[in-house]
Order: structure tokens, then sequence, then C-alpha cells
């Protein structure tokens, strides 16, 4: 079975394909709680995208895993919670991404994998989060089948993030990434790196930039692809 190497990427030094100006923000009444809650109770028929990932390993033999998409209730509306990984990991260092993990024997399903992982790597307690559905599987570069749950949070305070797996907590407006003029489309080809490798493959991804407080986040990959995946089912 051939394997997908994994080459560190700067998604901003990738090749802009095109932003979709041309599609439509969600409406602000859509990204409401009540809102919400019905649009995942009862889902109007709608059709996630396939990112290159996915399509590519498909077929292959993966582990389970799912991550939690927070949803924190604000006075401006709500926020998406993100963190962004240690610098030291082995797998996504310094990446922005979800809380989350593999599926353990004991999970009942990926909603108990998704809180007892934010529970571990960022402080968040179970308790008073109430999960909205789920969102269909992706399937990542590193071999996981992954099931995003969106929840609703009670608070973001008093997190206590686990320094070995996760260096900063922040918010980002659910508005914004809800919004796909802040979509970009991006490709790497191998050679466009420092260190060229021979191995590795063509690339396609999202990436949706955020700056905030003179701080820029780049959030790209399997993290923008769970978003847009959101986004479709919101727009539908």
């Amino acid at each position: 079975m051939s394997t997908l190497r994994l080459t560190p990427i700067d998604p901003e030094s990738a090749d802009l394909i095109g932003r979709d100006d041309g599609l439509p923000a969600i409406a602000p009444e859509r990204l409401e709680p009540d809102w919400l809650r019905r649009r995942f109770a009862s889902p109007t028929a709608w059709t996630p995208e396939l990112f290159e990932d996915s399509l590519r390993l498909s077929s292959q033999a993966l582990r389970g895993a799912a991550v939690l998409i927070p949803l924190v209730p604000r006075a401006e509306g709500l926020q998406v919670l993100l963190t962004r990984r240690n610098l030291h990991l082995h797998e996504h260092a310094g990446q922005i991404s979800f809380p989350g993990g593999r599926c353990d024997r004991q999970d009942i399903h990926p909603a108990a994998t998704a809180l007892r992982e934010a529970h571990e790597e960022i402080g968040l307690r179970p308790a008073g989060t109430e999960v909205l559905g789920t969102l269909p599987l992706y399937c990542t570069a590193s071999r996981y089948a992954v099931t995003p749950v969106v929840a609703l949070i009670p608070a973001a305070e008093n997190l206590q993030p686990q320094p070995d797996e996760v260096s900063e907590v922040f918010e980002v407006p659910l508005a914004f990434l809800m919004n796909p003029r802040h979509h970009e489309l991006r490709e790497w080809r191998p050679g466009n790196d420092v260190a060229p490798n021979p191995v590795a493959v063509r690339r396609r991804f999202l990436v949706m930039p955020y700056v905030a407080n003179g701080q820029r986040y780049v959030i790209w990959g399997a993290t923008a692809a769970m978003l847009r995946n959101l986004y479709r089912l919101l727009v539908a």
C-alpha cells in the first residue's frame, strides 16, 4: 500500500487559485443558536464538499477520530473556538486545529471522543455542553477518518490548555468563517518548498486567514475543510 508523504507546507506560500467571492455569506439569522438547533435536528438535503485528501484516502484503512467544533455564545455573536498545536508535536506541529483525537474503545459515540479529548487538551468540561450534531467524515492526510462534532459550549473562560499539546486557544467569529469571500483555494506542488521532496504529492486545500489584535491566524487543511462543510450545511 502506498504511503502519503507528509511534507511541511507553508500554506500561504502555495499558489492562490482563487477565492469564492461568488458564493453567499450565511445570513445572520442562521448563525443564531436556535436556528442551528433546528437545522441539525432536521437538516435540509445538502452535499458535502470532497477534498483531495479525503478522495485519495477514502478506500484505505484509517484510524477513527473525532474533533469538537465548539461554538461560544458572545454578545457580538457566536465564536468558533480553535487551538494552535504545540510546535514540538510529531504531527501538524504549530497548525491551527479543533480539539480532538483518536477514538478509544470505550467511546460510545464520536461526541464522547470529542468531549473527552477537548477536556484533556484544553480543560473544557463536558457539563453544560450542548451537542448539536455531526458533519460527514473527513479523511486526513495523516490517515484518520475524523467525525466533526458541532456543539454549543457555555463559556470559554478558565480553560486550561495542556501545554504539551496546545500553545494557544483563541476565537474567530462564526460569521467571518461562514463568509466564502474569506475562503482561499491554494495549490502546493513538490519543488515549491525550500527542500524539494520528490515523493511528495501535489495538494490543493482551503486557507482561511484571520487577523485579530495584530496576530495572524492561518486556518487551513482539514480544519478549513470541515468549516467549509459546516458552511454547506448552513447555506443549504
